[in-house]
């Protein structure tokens, strides 16, 4: 029988991963199912913490806060699952799920990274993701596809090829991560699901979405909206996903674009809201792609981290 690993990281929220355990542990008692928790910036070993609320845990303490894809990465090494269901620690789990995200990659081979519905944990009637358009390699903005509609069952039984995945939930083969290879720690916080979207698109697989189960999303607990961490690397890892992801001419058009457009734009919004404090950040992010610039796609070659 295919077994699966989910793949958590937890940084300083340890009452959320308790809670994302209890729902998998409703559903399935850890002979088909192991649990990878990746405890991020832990001073101290708090695996006693997590162990009474699954049967089957993994846990890995990392003294350094490694970001979404470092502590993913470091749980990725750990997996024994023939497929990696990657899950937010802000996220619960209904009934069925692993094995409806498993039959979709059974029925289809062209499968590497699926997301199910995501609807909101506090208003389950809601939709926060149903899959995303392609990015605009000029602009960098792309669009969630269903975000804030109502559910009302439009996108139950459904399965489509997406642009990309959603980082709270998203699953793939073993065997075709390998060739994809782990995410980019480069990017910290954000981005970094879609930039490994694009590398199992280079490996010839497709990333898909599937309505016919989904997962429910505690929005924002990590960061909050209109954080500075958030909009540091939300500013950052924009121009950086283009650097890494598109070719030279592209990337100098969008460059332009990105510093004497978008950015200003950004920059006075906070200001005119009253937000100047969140104005240095847009700056921070967008200056650190050209102090970042050695061996950088930006001059057509690999990206330094």
């Amino acid at each position: 029988m295919l077994t699966t690993s989910i793949i958590t990281v937890n940084f300083h929220q340890e009452a959320v991963t308790i809670a994302l355990l209890q729902s998998i542990g409703k559903s399935y008692n850890g002979k088909d199912v192991e649990v990878i928790i990746v405890d991020n910036g832990a001073e101290q070993n708090q695996e006693h913490i997590f162990q009474p609320h699954f049967e089957n845990i993994k846990y890995i303490q990392s003294r350094e806060n490694l970001g979404f894809a470092g502590g993913n990465n470091l749980g990725i090494k750990q997996a024994s699952g023939d497929y990696i269901f990657l899950l937010n620690n802000d996220t619960e789990l209904p009934a069925g799920c692993i094995e409806t995200l498993c039959a979709e990659f059974e029925h289809n081979e062209n499968i590497g990274l699926l997301s199910p519905l995501l609807l909101y944990f506090d208003r389950k009637d809601v939709i926060q993701y149903a899959g995303f358009t392609p990015v605009n390699h000029l602009t960098g903005r792309n669009s969630t596809i269903g975000e804030l509609d109502q559910n009302e069952g439009q996108y139950d039984n459904k399965s489509y090829q997406t642009g990309y995945c959603h980082g709270a939930a998203m699953m793939c083969r073993k065997e075709d991560l390998l060739k994809a290879g782990l995410m980019d720690e480069g990017y910290f916080l954000y981005y970094e699901e879609l930039d490994w979207c694009e590398r199992f698109k280079r490996i010839g697989k497709q990333v898909w979405f599937t309505g016919k189960t989904q997962v429910y999303h505690k929005e924002s607990i990590s960061v909050g909206i209109d954080s500075p961490l958030k909009i540091y690397f939300h500013t950052r890892n924009r121009m950086l996903f283009i650097r890494k992801n598109t070719g030279l001419i592209n990337t100098i058009l969008f460059s332009i674009y990105y510093t004497l457009i978008a950015c200003p734009k950004a920059v006075l919004k906070y200001v005119f809201n009253h937000q100047s404090h969140l104005a240095k950040w847009v700056i921070k992010g967008l200056l650190w792609n050209y102090t970042h610039h050695k061996n950088s796609k930006i001059l057509g070659f690999n990206l330094q981290k």
